[in-house]
Protein backbone atom coordinates (compact mmCIF):
# COMPACT_ATOMS: atom_id res chain seq x y z
CA UNK A 1 0.00 0.00 0.00
CA UNK A 2 3.08 2.12 0.53
CA UNK A 3 3.90 1.73 -2.68
CA UNK A 4 1.13 2.85 -3.99
CA UNK A 5 0.55 6.15 -2.20
CA UNK A 6 4.04 6.97 -3.03
CA UNK A 7 3.53 6.80 -6.75
CA UNK A 8 0.09 8.63 -6.47
CA UNK A 9 2.29 11.34 -4.78
CA UNK A 10 4.75 11.47 -7.41
CA UNK A 11 2.28 11.69 -10.04
CA UNK A 12 -0.03 14.02 -7.60
CA UNK A 13 3.28 16.26 -7.99
CA UNK A 14 4.22 15.71 -11.04
CA UNK A 15 0.92 16.91 -12.51
CA UNK A 16 0.81 19.93 -10.12
CA UNK A 17 4.07 20.83 -11.97
CA UNK A 18 2.49 20.58 -15.86
CA UNK A 19 -0.84 22.52 -14.39
CA UNK A 20 1.95 25.63 -12.97
CA UNK A 21 3.79 24.92 -16.03
CA UNK A 22 0.88 25.38 -18.07
CA UNK A 23 -0.33 28.22 -16.31
CA UNK A 24 2.97 30.21 -16.55
CA UNK A 25 2.78 29.72 -20.58
CA UNK A 26 -0.71 30.55 -20.83
CA UNK A 27 0.11 33.83 -19.30
CA UNK A 28 2.89 34.58 -21.16
CA UNK A 29 1.04 34.22 -24.33
CA UNK A 30 -1.32 36.26 -23.28
CA UNK A 31 0.78 38.91 -22.10
CA UNK A 32 2.37 38.89 -25.73
CA UNK A 33 -0.74 38.64 -27.26
CA UNK A 34 -1.82 41.96 -25.44
CA UNK A 35 1.45 43.68 -26.19
CA UNK A 36 0.94 42.42 -29.93
CA UNK A 37 -2.87 43.90 -30.24
CA UNK A 38 -0.97 47.33 -28.39
CA UNK A 39 1.48 47.43 -31.91
CA UNK A 40 -1.56 47.07 -33.74
CA UNK A 41 -3.21 49.81 -32.49
CA UNK A 42 -0.47 52.24 -32.30
CA UNK A 43 0.33 51.03 -36.10
CA UNK A 44 -3.14 51.57 -37.05
CA UNK A 45 -3.02 55.01 -35.79
CA UNK A 46 0.03 55.49 -37.44
CA UNK A 47 -0.73 54.38 -40.85
CA UNK A 48 -4.31 56.92 -40.44
CA UNK A 49 -1.90 60.09 -39.49
CA UNK A 50 0.14 58.95 -42.79
CA UNK A 51 -2.46 58.54 -45.05
CA UNK A 52 -3.83 62.37 -44.02
CA UNK A 53 -0.31 63.50 -44.33
CA UNK A 54 0.17 61.90 -47.75
CA UNK A 55 -3.22 63.59 -48.97
CA UNK A 56 -2.21 66.90 -47.52
CA UNK A 57 0.97 66.77 -49.66
CA UNK A 58 -0.50 65.89 -53.11
CA UNK A 59 -2.83 68.44 -53.19
CA UNK A 60 -3.23 70.17 -56.73
CA UNK A 61 -2.06 73.83 -55.10
CA UNK A 62 0.88 72.05 -53.36
CA UNK A 63 2.16 70.52 -55.84
CA UNK A 64 1.72 74.01 -58.31
CA UNK A 65 3.99 75.73 -55.20
CA UNK A 66 6.53 73.02 -55.52
CA UNK A 67 6.71 73.22 -59.06
CA UNK A 68 7.20 77.05 -58.76
CA UNK A 69 9.60 77.27 -56.04
CA UNK A 70 11.96 73.80 -56.22
CA UNK A 71 11.84 73.42 -60.29
CA UNK A 72 11.32 76.78 -61.13
CA UNK A 73 8.40 75.61 -63.25
CA UNK A 74 5.97 78.50 -64.81
CA UNK A 75 2.86 78.24 -65.98
CA UNK A 76 2.21 77.26 -69.79
CA UNK A 77 1.68 80.80 -72.07
CA UNK A 78 1.53 81.00 -76.31
CA UNK A 79 4.71 83.18 -76.08
CA UNK A 80 7.30 81.10 -74.65
CA UNK A 81 5.37 77.74 -76.08
CA UNK A 82 7.99 76.13 -78.92
CA UNK A 83 6.44 74.32 -81.51
CA UNK A 84 8.18 71.29 -83.01
CA UNK A 85 7.30 69.78 -86.22
CA UNK A 86 7.94 65.70 -86.54
CA UNK A 87 9.93 64.92 -89.48
CA UNK A 88 7.47 63.37 -92.86
CA UNK A 89 7.97 59.69 -93.45
CA UNK A 90 10.54 59.99 -96.26
CA UNK A 91 12.57 61.91 -94.20
CA UNK A 92 11.93 65.72 -95.96
CA UNK A 93 11.16 68.48 -93.78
Amino acid sequence: MTRLNIVLLVALVLSALALVRSQYESRHLFMALEAARKDTSRLEVERDRLLVERRAQATPLRVEQLARQQLQMRMVSPGITQYVNAPSKEGKP
